[in-house]
């Protein structure tokens, strides 16, 4: 499978193997807070929310026998300081049917802004959440947490610097990869097996043996900005505008 994000997804960031390391072993300490023991193989997806590093980490393993890092992208979370933007939360997210993902209809709203990319990206739904306020006091409110793609000509250069209302924005290319391969998609699959007919499933998917269901979110901390997750280039000097989703 990692042979298979360096084809497929782009951009990709080559991080070190010790910080490989080092991000797996908080993949294990937040799974660990969260009192989940993954015995079988499988993917987790983890976001680091620091504002200097803002990236995804696609991680395969188990609770026993650690985790192997497939590949990692830049990505956008919350923007705080302005209404209704949220600071993303911290935690494991259960991606399930509960809350049904569905897929952008491609529609620009008031901005000419694609807020969930192009027609037919998946968009992953985490339900409702409690995540800090980015304004007014700074209290605890409710996000409807979501993993999507983003507008390809507005913002889609921009991932790697926080943009979002509070979701977490990706790249096209990381949600074609998940969605095809199905790597979040453990009660899906369970669903199919079911006999169910889930709309949302892609009809070319050619699913993992192995799925996970679980988006972690971390905050690493880090002073300053690493080599391998640069500042996307040619940031806008004034504010961003409201995009709308995510």
């Amino acid at each position: 499978m990692a042979a298979a994000f360096a084809r497929d997804v782009s951009p990709r960031l080559p991080l070190p193997q010790t910080q490989a390391d080092e991000y797996a072993q908080r993949l294990a300490s937040a799974l660990q807070a969260a009192q989940l023991e993954l015995s079988a193989l499988q993917f987790v997806l983890l976001v680091d929310r620091n504002p200097d590093v803002q990236a995804a980490l696609l991680y395969w393993g188990s609770s026993s026998l650690g985790w192997a890092l497939i590949g990692a992208t830049p990505v956008s979370t919350g923007l705080p300081g302005r209404f209704e933007h949220f600071t993303t939360p911290l935690g494991v997210f259960d991606h399930s049917l509960a809350n049904p993902d569905f897929r952008a209809e491609g529609t620009k709203n008031e901005n000419g802004f694609r807020g969930y990319g192009n027609k037919g990206m998946r968009v992953y739904d985490f339900g409702w959440v409690a995540a800090p306020r980015g304004w007014g006091d700074g209290a605890m409110g409710k996000l409807r947490l979501q993993m999507h793609a983003t507008d390809a000509d507005l913002a889609a250069w921009r991932l790697g610097s926080r943009q979002s209302e509070g979701c977490v924005r990706m790249p096209a290319t990381l949600n074609s990869f998940l969605d095809k391969n199905g790597l979040l998609d453990e009660d899906y699959d369970e669903a199919l097996g079911a006999g169910e007919a889930l709309w949302v499933m892609r009809s070319d998917r050619t699913p993992t043996a192995h799925p996970g269901r679980y988006l972690i979110v971390v905050d690493s901390e880090r002073p300053g900005r690493p080599d391998w997750s640069p500042l996307p280039a040619k940031l806008p000097r004034v504010s961003t505008p409201r995009h709308g989703p995510g």
